[in-house]
């Protein structure tokens, strides 16, 4: 079922991501890995379209075979792609990731193309037409694409467009903690969905022991919704009443055999994203955030990214099979 007939748009970094295809829990003991594509943005993109949700997304990758192979994905994924840009300056970003003995994913980005990501991108993305725009950390750690970004959020506020800030802290991207910060601030200042997972949390406020604790470090900012997610140790959301945002109580995570946890954040992004259209943006309950953890779970069942996020059918006889 489809709540809106305008897009979401995606916009930000796309990349080929190099996942471990063996058991190692250490980058430097992989022995093999597989080429899929991704980049969190993108994968949003696609598992947006894949829940049944118009969707846009608005990038740079190189003017190479990677390039090609992630222009092509996107069509088949029926992902409006007419905002990916290819350029021949740099080639196509690459990410290396892989799990550790939790099963928590890990990665480490070599960004090229994304990188050149502009303003005018932005500016001729058509922004002020979109249901909603979802924006990431990685592309805040270079320029261009940090200004892109900026300028992307600066048009859906003027346009009353909501923005969703999905947070993902890569840390080899920044030597500096403080300027992660600095460059986080601005989009926690301006965006109605910040989502962030526990270690993002800790890595923008510091120490925090839980969901609920995290809730409180985002409600100085403004924004009326915030989930944060701890993998399968499951996930907390919040919703703005009066000058705080009211943490929930915590939402189990869903009992799964996990293979890659590549993809499952963004599967989670995506499906939260759809059910606030869903909602007019008006509220976020408990049954959205199973239906989101239910997007999530599925997608560690299979190898990610993009080729493991869940279609809007499989969520739903997931969640009957398992509140039956």
């Amino acid at each position: 079922m489809t709540c809106s007939n305008a897009a979401v748009l995606a916009i930000g970094e796309i990349l080929i991501d190099l996942i471990a295809s063996d058991d190692s829990t250490e980058l430097e003991t992989v022995s093999s890995f597989d080429v899929r594509p991704g980049g969190a943005p993108a994968n949003a993109a696609v598992a947006l379209s894949r829940l049944g949700v118009p969707s846009a997304f608005c990038g740079v990758a190189g003017r190479d075979p990677f390039g090609s192979k992630l222009l092509a994905t996107l069509r088949d994924e029926g992902v409006d792609s007419s905002r990916v840009r290819q350029d021949s300056e740099l080639d196509t970003s690459l990410a290396f990731a892989w799990k550790d003995s939790r099963g928590d994913g890990h990665f480490r980005l070599m960004r090229m193309a994304d990188s050149l990501l502009s303003p005018v991108d932005a500016e001729n993305a058509g922004i002020e037409h979109m249901a909603a725009i979802v924006v990431g950390s990685v592309s805040l750690a270079a320029e261009p694409s940090r200004s892109a970004i900026y300028r992307a959020v600066e048009l859906a506020r003027q346009a009353s467009v909501p923005v969703c800030f999905d947070v993902n802290i890569r840390p080899t991207l920044w030597p500096q903690p403080d300027a992660m910060i600095k460059a986080c601030s601005p989009l926690l200042e301006q965006s109605d969905l910040i989502k962030v997972s526990i270690d993002d949390a800790r890595a923008l406020f510091g120490p925090v022991a839980d969901g609920a604790e995290a809730v409180r470090s985002i409600s100085r900012f403004p924004a009326r919704f915030a989930v944060i997610t701890d993998g399968p140790r499951g996930s907390w959301y919040a919703v703005r009443g009066g000058e705080q945002l009211v943490a929930s109580e915590h939402i189990p995570a869903f009992s799964v055999k996990a293979i890659d946890p590549t993809g499952a954040g963004d599967a989670f992004t995506a499906a939260t994203v759809s059910r606030l259209i869903c909602n007019r943006w008006e509220g976020l309950s408990a049954a959205d955030i199973v239906y989101a953890s239910a997007a999530g779970a599925l997608a560690t069942t299979r190898r990610g990214a993009m080729s493991s996020l869940p279609r809007q059918a499989e969520v739903q006889a997931f969640l009957r099979d398992h509140q039956a």
